[in-house]
């Protein structure tokens, strides 16, 4: 079955979204058989756009997530959950039951890894929800199809949304779930405040038993505490990363720490007046004028490439209360519940004039792309969180344009934000790229993301082998998005 191409080499059939070839009866022969089969109830059978047991994307861009140049004209063949094969279209062979969607004009990227993708959101005027719904379809509709919650509010809430979606009765992506914040006595009412480092290794031993994978220290923690729910995670093999403030990068590194998160927004240790175990307020202001490549600066990159730990780019999040930045994404309020779409309109328009210094972005811009190409482990995430402008999903499409901006190239933005993923999540044998073998997580996308310098135009979202239709899931969450 092939796509029917309009004059200008897109999809012409009637009943396509944007483009995309959605053919009758493409999704399978009979839906409610489908549903049936694959324990997914009936009433998401809509937003599957294809699921077969062969399917063959042909004519499309390739950007595969390793780092190689992107490679045009190529064919994908899907066979069941996995790629079965990539080779360019001229000598592809394309097996006769398959069904085969025409693509030209189309990119295909791995799904995104998110490694800071909350299953919660806060927004303007103290309002914080639980996107339980919302959250996993928008994820999943911006090509997001692997997420790490990276500090949970309620993560029994967590683990139960995962086994929903790993069973198919929720949409959504793959999740790595964290267990609650751990911080300090300082720290909020809404985390974990350790008192000491028993304390610590209490209550990982706890969630590490009832199956969270990794865990978050935050701003507040003291050393002590942080080294012992390093040494008691490692112990039940569960990781530990933490946006940190408290405790310096190069400190955490030398306790055995994983991952850290934000880069230079959440390291303190450049900070003139530092003193141990103590977050300095507002320290980020000091570092309009930092050296990156100061050798205080560059001691932290090397200890931190030599010891193996990773680093998750959040600039997005940081984005948004930077002045003098583009305005946000008119898709952020479409999405939002009117009441919060008003509240963070203004914020934002607040920001745009009164926020952090844009030399302070540029800097972190610099110790991302400098650690990066000190051969560190860069990988990315939204952080739906602070007043609520970077939501689920449309965060991490802005995130694709500001590693750009950062300058990295759109082939290595793409490894950034899959295959590094996937490798902090001990997961790249089966995820992150798109090769023969792989767990067919694919994302593909109307237009040319290394001409045009975005990834917004998703059409198809593949996790697992099924395509679901990346419009039909945002339409199914506009205006609940915070509430819901």
């Amino acid at each position: 079955m092939r796509a029917i191409l309009g004059s200008e080499g897109r999809p012409a059939v009637a009943g396509v979204t944007a483009g995309v070839v959605l053919l009758a009866g493409l999704a399978a022969a009979g839906p409610g058989a489908k549903a049936q089969q694959t324990g997914r109830p009936q009433e998401l059978q809509q937003f599957v756009a294809v699921e077969a047991p062969v399917v063959v994307l042909r004519n499309v861009k390739v950007i595969d997530g390793t780092g190689a140049p992107a490679k045009e004209n190529q064919t994908i063949v899907i066979r069941g959950e996995r790629i079965a094969s990539v080779e360019p279209s001229a000598g592809a062979r394309v097996p006769e039951d398959a069904r085969v969607l025409d693509l030209a004009g189309h990119t295909v990227i791995p799904g995104l890894v998110g490694l800071h993708n909350h299953s919660y959101y806060t927004a303007a005027g103290g309002r914080a929800a639980q996107l339980s719904f919302s959250g996993p379809r928008l994820y999943l509709a911006a090509g997001v199809t692997t997420i790490r919650t990276t500090g949970a509010r309620h993560p029994y809430e967590e683990l139960n949304l995962k086994r929903e979606i790993d069973a198919g009765r929720v949409i959504g992506p793959t999740m790595f779930t964290t267990g609650p914040y751990l911080t300090g006595q300082r720290g909020s009412l809404t985390m974990t405040r350790l008192n000491g480092p028993e304390d610590a290794r209490r209550v990982v031993r706890y969630w590490a038993e009832e199956g969270v994978s990794w865990f978050k220290a935050y701003t507040e923690i003291s050393r002590a505490e942080l080294a012992a729910a390093i040494e008691e995670a490692h112990k039940h093999g569960v990781k530990v990363t933490a946006h940190l403030c408290s405790v310096t990068y190069s400190e955490a590194v030398d306790l055995g720490i994983d991952n850290l998160e934000h880069g230079l927004f959440a390291n303190s240790e450049y900070y003139p007046d530092k003193r141990p175990d103590e977050c300095p307020p507002g320290f980020l202001r000091e570092y309009e004028n930092l050296d990156i490549q100061s050798e205080p600066v560059q001691r932290t990159i090397r200890r931190m490439v030599e010891r193996g730990v990773a680093m998750t780019s959040t600039l997005v999040v940081y984005e948004i209360s930077v002045r003098d930045r583009p305005p946000i994404d008119e898709r952020v309020f479409e999405v939002l519940a009117p009441e919060i779409a008003r509240d963070v309109r203004a914020v934002a328009e607040q920001r745009r004039k009164d926020g952090l210094s844009p030399a302070i972005l540029k800097k972190a811009m610099e110790f991302e792309y400098a650690f990066a190409k000190a051969g560190g482990l860069l990988a990315a995430g939204v952080d739906p969180t602070g007043y609520g402008a970077a939501p689920p999903g449309l965060g991490d499409q802005r995130n694709f344009e500001l590693l750009l901006e950062a300058g990295f190239t759109p082939v290595e933005v793409v490894q950034i934000m899959s295959a590094n993923g996937a490798k902090v999540l001990g997961i790249s044998d089966s995820v992150g790229t798109v090769e023969a073998g792989k767990i067919a997580d694919l994302v593909v996308i109307q237009g040319d993301p290394e001409r045009e310098g975005h990834i917004r135009n998703v059409r198809i979202v593949f996790r697992r082998g099924v395509g679901w239709d990346s419009q039909k899931l945002i339409e199914s969450v506009k205006g609940i998005v915070g509430i819901r």
